[in-house]
């Protein structure tokens, strides 16, 4: 399924704490909210078309709100601004709406204050993963956390991370936000540093622990959250030969990840690919977007390893798919369709695609015009196995985690249809049903509101329904110890 993306971000905006008192930051923030609330009830197709998927943003939309509207008064900063923006799109339950800064914000690696300990989500529980050198009476690494400021740690992780920095409602929302568990990010809203937590060991009484704020000294945050979460290396595409056989990398599906070079080199190595002793597959942290359709990227891969003719047979039907019929998504295809046809490049290697966007225009046109709320045309349909054989011979093992996102589960879908292909490693992230995002500037300049404008109900994925690996396939150790992941996925070759 293609993922068309706008590319109608303008130039980042660079914003400091000083740029506006905290009055006008609370007067952004309140213009903000409700500037996302209508332009999602005006367009987001969850509002007309009815069915489970889009309960959760019926409710939220104006119950979100007025939450989000009774803490304006604390929004103190930038940083407060943008984290409020995040709680309102998070509340929807879908990853597919954001809110997010046009200015470079805080990263994952940032913290004013810190206990020099870094917790991440394992086996269903929040445990010790890094201890900085020379504190105190800590605990040791794989020690469970307990409580916090004498309230159970669900209850303290759901009021200090829930929808701030990640959905715990999603087994990857708890993994990639696990490191931030005792941590102060700045965050008015929530509690800072815990002054005291319960940890226990193994079977042993837990251990209540004074937690003293530790220097953030350059670097020392990255360190603790590598030592937590798999971050992708600095080239995201690349091929490497381990234990004898090809090891193939692919952790972001962005244009600025250098995908031609990327795709020469598959091409050059095809044949070893498709050997007898097979090859990985790693997707882990693989994210991103790209111009037009990330999804093509995965597929582009696909086809250049088994071929278009065993792929094409595989492909999941689009089946149907329902557009919300208003002016603004109309406006949004008819510019999308201008950028694809002054792009050459598009035009000489993404004809079908030109075709179809025209007629989704057409039908929109014809929609407003007869006064309906939605219309529903097929997507591209099943095509018969063309009898061509498998060119790859060996056993194929993709390797995913909770970084597997947007394209990257569009490419599972395909993967997971070809023979001798397992799925590896841990829970990936989740999507709705509702694709294909729109990104609109808020008024105040500092946030862009991005959200899927048409809705795939027949997809076979379910609605946030992640790939999870079969027992066996799921890897428990520490996701941040390459040689330990390497020598794990080496034994599902034996």
């Amino acid at each position: 399924m293609n993922r068309f993306l706008t590319a109608v971000s303008a130039a980042a905006v660079m914003l400091s704490a000083a740029a506006a008192s905290a009055q006008d930051f609370r007067a952004l923030a309140q213009t903000d909210l409700q500037a996302a609330r209508d332009e999602l009830r005006a367009n987001h197709p969850a509002a007309v078309i009815p069915g489970a998927a889009g309960d959760t943003f019926r409710s939220w939309i104006d119950g979100g709100l007025a939450d989000a509207q009774s803490r304006v008064g604390q929004v103190n900063s930038g940083d407060a601004h943008a984290y409020l923006m995040r709680y309102y799109a998070a509340g929807f339950r879908d990853s597919n709406i954001s809110i997010t800064p046009t200015y470079e914000g805080l990263g994952p690696y940032f913290g004013i204050s810190w206990p020099g300990i870094a917790t991440g989500w394992r086996n269903g529980r929040y445990e010790v993963t890094y201890v900085h050198p020379g504190v105190r009476n800590a605990p040791r690494i794989g020690d469970v956390v307990v409580s916090c400021n004498l309230t159970p740690i669900e209850e303290y992780a759901r009021a200090k991370l829930d929808r701030w920095e990640g959905n715990l409602d999603t087994e990857a929302g708890r993994v990639t936000s696990a490191p931030y568990l005792l941590w102060n990010r700045n965050n008015p809203f929530v509690s800072g540093l815990p002054s005291t937590c319960e940890f226990q060991r193994g079977r042993s009484r837990p251990r209540a622990v004074d937690l003293r704020p530790v220097p953030v000294t350059p670097g020392v945050l990255e360190t603790a959250y590598r030592a937590t979460v798999y971050m992708p290396p600095a080239t995201p595409l690349n091929i490497e030969t381990v234990d004898g056989r090809p090891w193939v990398h692919v952790h972001s599906f962005a244009d600025s990840a250098g995908w031609d070079a990327f795709n020469s080199l598959v091409e050059g190595q095809a044949a070893a690919l498709r050997g007898p002793q097979g090859f990985v597959l790693d997707l882990r942290a693989a994210a991103g977007s790209s111009a037009y359709t990330s999804t093509a990227r995965g597929y582009g891969l696909a086809n250049r390893i088994w071929t278009p003719e065993f792929t094409v047979s595989r492909q999941p039907a689009a089946g149907e798919i329902t557009y919300r019929a208003t002016r603004g998504n109309r406006d949004w295809y008819a510019e999308t369709l201008g950028r694809m046809q002054g792009d050459p490049r598009f035009v000489q290697e993404a004809g079908p695609v030109i075709q179809q966007t025209q007629e989704i225009v057409a039908a929109f046109d014809a929609a407003l015009a007869s006064g309906q709320q939605t219309f529903t045309l097929p997507g591209r349909a099943a095509v018969a196995d063309t009898g061509a054989a498998n060119p790859v011979q060996g056993p194929v093992v993709v390797l995913v985690d909770a970084g597997c996102s947007g394209g990257c589960l569009d490419t599972l879908d395909l993967l997971t249809r070809l023979p001798n292909v397992r799925i590896a490693g841990s829970t990936t992230a989740t999507d709705s049903i509702f694709i294909e995002p729109t990104v609109e500037r808020l008024p105040s300049n500092y946030s862009d509101l991005s959200y899927g404008h048409k809705a795939w109900t027949s997809r076979q994925r379910g609605n946030n329904q992640p790939f999870t690996p079969a027992q066996g396939l799921t890897y428990t150790g520490n996701p941040s110890d390459e040689t330990a992941v390497r020598a794990w996925v080496g034994t599902l070759f034996q």
